[in-house]
């Protein structure tokens, strides 16, 4: 989860056996504390995570992760993560898109429908 925004929400299920993926943008971050150094131990997702509209998707920012099977790379946690015992909460998949997200997107919409 991000350090720099505090209204994400994860998922905190019991993680089932499919690897998260994450884009080329998100690659090499850890999923709890966003540390690019020393990845460790892949990333499990729930099973309500992993399946439909989600599974192509990146767990940490939503982006899409393409059309081809092998598109996006396994998520890792990074060492501290893993002795901390921090990958053993639950899945760490975003479910919200956070406040500043929601609002730029809010507004985004509104000029478009003030302009026509």
């Amino acid at each position: 989860m991000s350090r720099h925004q505090y209204d994400l929400v994860q998922c905190m299920k019991q993680p089932g056996t499919r690897v998260g993926k994450v884009c080329q943008q998100c690659d090499g971050r850890c999923p709890i504390c966003d540390s690019y150094v020393k990845p460790t131990a892949k990333v499990r997702i729930c099973d309500g995570c992993s399946f439909g509209h989600l599974g192509d998707k990146c767990i940490l920012c939503g982006n899409g992760l393409g059309r081809e099977e092998g598109s996006g790379s396994a998520a890792y946690y990074c060492l501290e993560c893993v002795r901390q015992e921090k990958h053993r909460e639950g899945c760490p998949r975003i479910v919200n898109i956070g406040s500043s997200k929601a609002d730029m997107m809010f507004k985004k919409v509104s000029t478009n429908s003030l302009q026509r």
